[in-house]
């Protein structure tokens, strides 16, 4: 199984930056696609961006963050990053970072996924 603890979260004002981790027990974290998932109170868990493992990395993004979030991994450190500039109040959520074998944008197609870090973003 794949262990996955995000870090990284907490209380940044609208426009700020913010980074997020993902860290990976198993050191076969390199053969799985990565993704960010969200969910804010009262709404479904949403799709943010994932990374695949294949060549440098194919990344994806929810049309909500693309210029915003960029997602990057380093397979020799088994860890994932989620850097968010340009933050807005509806940014606001619980992180959670999630390994497939196939998946790229649906949650249930995710296998393992941390525990969560909260990103509150003030206005």
């Amino acid at each position: 199984q794949v262990q996955l603890v995000e870090s990284g979260g907490g209380l940044v004002q609208a426009g700020g930056t913010l980074g997020l981790s993902c860290a990976a027990s198993q050191r076969t974290f390199s053969s799985y696609t990565i993704g960010w998932f969200r969910q804010a109170p009262g709404k479904e868990r949403e799709f943010v961006a994932s990374i695949t493992w294949s060549g440098g990395g194919k990344t994806y993004y929810a049309d909500s963050v693309k210029g915003r979030f960029t997602i990057s991994r380093d397979n020799a450190k088994n860890t994932a990053f989620l850097l968010m500039n340009s933050l807005k109040p509806e940014d606001t959520a619980v992180y959670y970072c999630a390994a497939s074998r196939y998946g790229l944008m649906s949650a249930i197609d995710y296998d393992y996924w941390g525990k969560g870090t909260l990103v509150t973003v003030s206005s």
